[in-house]
């Protein structure tokens, strides 16, 4: 790699390779909060949950909703292993919003589990903050 500003970024589901290319940075959420990521850095494993990744690269920056999974970070080359990754346009607003109220109403309800309607709501939030 010529340029050694970027790195190689691979995002890859059960279903399919999603992205596949260059990055200057790599913005994402785990479970220690959210990290920024360029090339150079030093290596990591970690775990992410449901948020906004957002992909820079020299004139654009892409954003994809990630629903949890996990990311290795070595040095010229970042893999991350989602349970599912969402360009914005894949995202129906409606469908987003109506989880959002769903997982909202079972935690103020305490309704079944609520460790499984908190990781809705922030699948459905993740969403809905890609669409911004």
């Amino acid at each position: 790699m010529a340029d050694n500003n970027v790195f190689q970024l691979e995002i890859i589901t059960p279903e399919r390779t999603f992205f596949e290319g260059e990055a200057t940075m790599l913005e994402i959420s785990t479970n220690e909060g959210d990290i920024g990521i360029y090339a150079g850095h030093i290596p990591l494993t970690t775990v992410l949950v449901p948020g906004v990744a957002k992909i820079h690269n020299e004139t654009v920056e892409r954003k994809a909703a990630i629903h949890s999974g996990f990311m290795e970070v070595l040095g010229d080359r970042v893999v991350v292993l989602a349970e599912i990754a969402e360009w914005p346009e894949e995202i129906d607003l409606n469908r987003a919003n109506e989880a959002k109220l769903r997982a909202e109403r079972r935690i103020s309800e305490g309704e079944g589990d609520l460790k499984r309607a908190e990781i809705a709501l922030r699948k459905s939030i993740a969403r809905i903050e890609t669409l911004k």
